[in-house]
């Protein structure tokens, strides 16, 4: 296999729509943080080797299931990337998430390691299959501005309603992530939180949730101008997604999240 389909195939192996969020917004927060470019970089490498860890291990821990469903856009399950291959690349970001987290000090190393790379690693390998499929993700939303503030040169927790905000993000995040693939995974046994559901509920149920992060993060900037125009957003997007059809509403609860980002960044720098 050539080294350019090895490159391709480990990119589609990745989950690089949520990795990619995940570093960018990572990297939003570092520089709305006040982060030199240097250690906003730092911080971002970190996340971004945590997520790629994530990732992979929930390619080669679903290879069986994705081939069972023949998913055609996983190159493990497909036999176009050796699992050998993918587990080289996992042990190998996971080795670099811990030199790069402890680099950026013990206590975003602490936080990071064990709320957020842990949170992903336990949903791959035991929450996903269970009732409480949300908290992983709950918990390493809440834990991702921390690992930030925590790596400045005065360590600092971020507020509660910023941690609260990215909770309730993290668990919208996970109802429309799981929404595409319900009907495969239940193909496979996995029955998650939005599986017991059902689809119908949950399409109401993500934007619900988003829309409370929202509320939260309009109160704990004090109502101030910029808080409420988002939070008028957020609330004239979950009136779409309750009453839309087809994509409508994943794509208005998508609005939705997208807003609660832009507030906590905003917030950072405030």
């Amino acid at each position: 296999m050539s080294i350019s389909g090895v490159a391709r195939g480990l990119a589609l192996a990745s989950h690089p729509g949520p990795t990619l969020a995940v570093t960018t917004f990572t990297a939003l927060l570092a520089a709305s943080a006040g982060h030199p470019l240097g250690r906003g970089a730092l911080v971002t490498s970190a996340v971004l080797t945590g997520q790629l860890s994530i990732g992979w291990s929930n390619d080669l821990v679903d290879a069986a299931r994705d081939r069972a469903v023949e998913r055609s856009d996983k190159p493990i399950a497909r036999g176009d990337l050796p699992a050998r291959t993918v587990r080289v690349a996992t042990g190998a970001t996971l080795a670099a998430c811990i030199v790069l987290s402890l680099a950026c000090g013990v206590a975003s190393a602490a936080v990071h390691l064990l709320l957020g790379v842990a949170s992903g690693w336990a949903y791959n390998l035991y929450f996903k299959r269970t009732a409480l499929s949300p908290v992983p993700y709950a918990v390493a939303f809440a834990a991702l501005p921390a690992v930030v503030t925590l790596a400045l040169p005065a360590p600092v927790w971020p507020p509660a309603w910023v941690m609260l905000t990215g909770a309730l993000l993290g668990t919208g995040a996970h109802l429309l992530n799981a929404l595409p693939d319900l009907a495969d995974d239940e193909a496979t046994g996995v029955r998650g939180l939005p599986h017991r559901l059902g689809a119908g509920v949950v399409r109401v149920l993500a934007p619900a949730v988003l829309l409370a992060g929202s509320v939260v993060a309009a109160l704990g900037r004090g109502f101030d101008p910029p808080g409420v125009a988002l939070l008028g957003v957020c609330v004239a997007l979950a009136a779409v997604a309750v009453q839309g059809r087809g994509r409508v509403p994943f794509v208005a609860a998508v609005g939705i999240a997208l807003a609660n980002v832009v507030s906590l960044v905003v917030s950072q720098s405030s």
